[in-house]
């Protein structure tokens, strides 16, 4: 049953992602933690942080590790298999239809259309995140990351995988400076 719930989630993803990874993105979460529950937020935003630090389409990658999280191995060949299959399907149908009714305005329009969809997908994902990272950081600290990381990406140029190694790295480096921190200040107290 566990390789069904699999496949049919990222089936779904598949077939409703439209427009790429961007649109994927909160089709996935929907799945792995509001219905299926495979993982909570935190965690899926750890996944999509270094997923799109990789190269490659983010998609498969997050159905490669949530499926082998789930289900090993085979979960993962399952997650993959549901997420691209549909999409070459669909990609060869629609472009031969498509591409048959090119100058039509309605298929122009069609495409326009969902880009509005998308982006309030994208919105509604991103509320989500910076209420968790709320509670996790603070207000004060969750608006100054998102504020520096627009800079560094937008008028920077900087690519969002650097910001997330330093960031990684910064946060693997923090909880050692407290932890050397409170083992002096408990030798102190033994002395």
């Amino acid at each position: 049953m566990k390789q069904w719930h699999i496949f049919i989630a990222f089936f779904r993803v598949g077939m409703l992602g439209y427009g790429g990874g961007p649109s994927s993105i909160p089709l996935v979460h929907k799945e792995v933690v509001d219905k299926y529950q495979w993982m909570d937020n935190e965690e899926f935003a750890n996944v999509l942080a270094l997923g799109n630090s990789l190269p490659g389409p983010i998609a498969t990658k997050m159905a490669g590790y949530i499926g082998y999280r789930v289900s090993g191995i085979v979960g993962m060949i399952n997650a993959v298999l549901a997420t691209i299959v549909p999409t070459i399907l669909l990609l060869i149908a629609l472009l031969t239809f498509l591409s048959s009714m090119s100058d039509q305005p309605w298929v122009s329009g069609m495409t326009q259309a969902v880009v509005p969809v998308v982006g309030v997908m994208l919105a509604v994902l991103t509320y989500s995140f910076l209420k968790n990272a709320k509670g996790g950081l603070g207000w004060i600290k969750t608006i100054f990351l998102a504020i520096a990381s627009l800079l560094f990406i937008e008028w920077a140029g900087l690519h969002p995988g650097i910001l997330i190694a330093i960031l990684l790295l910064y946060a693997l480096v923090k909880p050692i400076e407290k932890e050397e921190t409170d083992k002096s200040e408990v030798e102190k107290g033994q002395l």
